[in-house]
């Protein structure tokens, strides 16, 4: 296997999600959260939140489809069939509530080659509408060999 790294420090067109509360409730409930502040409006307002917030993880939501233009770019190169996610790391600086549009950007952080494998990383930066960032994320992929 060879790749390319051209590509490192493309950047994508940014992506706006708008956070709903029902989608978050639907999240909280799919990965099994029980923490009324996801669930309950009058919590999370008793709490000081506007709305109920989103799980961290929901991160996975709002920034996911900033991401998938990268995977599928053929200047990157990602063999999508050969393809394994091999992780994310998130660093939160504030919780995202229902009723804001988050928007994200991403960037091809590294490319590299290792035993036979490509080992992709992207950089994702997403910020509330105020343009202050609410979570960066780096997500990884390995292109098996063929």
């Amino acid at each position: 296997m060879s790749v390319e790294t051209r590509a490192v420090g493309k950047t994508y067109a940014p992506v706006t999600y708008a956070v709903g509360r029902e989608k978050i409730r639907e999240y909280a409930n799919a990965v099994g959260e029980t923490n009324p502040l996801y669930l309950d409006a009058e919590a999370a307002r008793a709490a000081g939140y506007a709305d109920v917030v989103a799980p961290p993880m929901f991160a996975v939501v709002y920034q996911s489809p900033s991401v998938m233009p990268g995977i599928f770019d053929p200047e990157v190169g990602i063999d999508f069939g050969m393809m394994v996610h091999s992780g994310q790391e998130f660093r939160w600086t504030r919780p995202v509530v229902a009723g804001e549009e988050i928007t994200s950007t991403t960037t091809v952080a590294a490319i590299a080659e290792r035993g036979g494998m490509g080992f992709f990383d992207f950089e994702v930066v997403s910020r509330d509408a105020g343009g202050e960032p609410v979570c960066r994320g780096t997500w990884k992929m390995i292109v098996r060999g063929s």
